[in-house]
């Protein structure tokens, strides 16, 4: 995303005039969140002081600074004790600040043992067409079904990162874990139809730019 990312963290650069990040915000009181855990690494203040403690959308937002990128795995470890901060608190939803979607987070399902967690899958965009995991019949699998896209939004059991918190392994990112547990058949998934982008290029920013804003 450089060279807008160079002043600007991703989550803040704007579609129609809102940050990303704030679309997501939204998305998650409407379906009834009304806690959300916000980490961050480069230019990290800046998003502590656009959005601050939640007051102004009406909940309360948390922050998990890391001074050293941590990638996602490490850094999802690192925010556990906000995620999960009682034995009762064993899951939670996880959603990539940087994409932008229509997704209503209302159809998130709570992760039953076995498994391990529950991601939305997406088509494949122009610059991915190789797509990342098998689904079939709301499962990811090794071979089965058509290779789609991680939309980078899921729910987590707090299980899921036993072992990187056995190791006390700081940076560690997520493919490798989710690609161990789908091996073990211990992830399910759903399909989302609907409008998704990763915005990773100023490209695709402006792109979204001239579309119409999520309702």
């Amino acid at each position: 995303m450089r060279p807008l990312s160079d002043i600007t963290p991703k989550p803040l650069l704007k579609v129609n005039g809102k940050p990303l990040i704030e679309y997501h915000i939204e998305g998650l009181i409407k379906a009834g969140f009304t806690r959300i855990v916000i980490n961050h690494a480069w230019l990290g203040q800046q998003i502590e002081d656009t959005l601050g403690d939640g007051r102004r959308f009406g909940i309360e937002l948390l922050y998990s600074p890391e001074h050293t990128a941590l990638e996602t795995a490490g850094g999802i470890v690192k925010a556990l004790p906000l995620l999960c901060p009682t034995v009762q608190d064993e899951q939670f939803a996880v959603v990539n600040a940087d994409i932008y979607t229509d997704f209503d987070f209302k159809l998130l399902p709570t992760v039953s043992e076995p498994d391990l967690a529950h991601l939305v899958m997406v088509n494949n965009p122009r610059q991915h067409p190789g797509g990342d995991f098998y689904f079939h019949q709301e499962r990811l699998g090794d071979t089965q079904g058509a290779k789609l896209t991680f939309s980078g939004i899921a729910v987590y059991r707090r299980a899921f990162f036993a072992e990187l918190i056995a190791q006390q392994t700081a940076v560690m990112g997520l493919a490798p874990l989710l690609k161990d547990a789908i091996s073990k058949q211990r992830v399910s998934g759903q399909m989302h139809p609907g409008c998704w982008s990763d915005a990773g290029t100023p490209d695709r920013l402006a792109e979204l730019n001239v579309s119409r804003v999520i309702e």
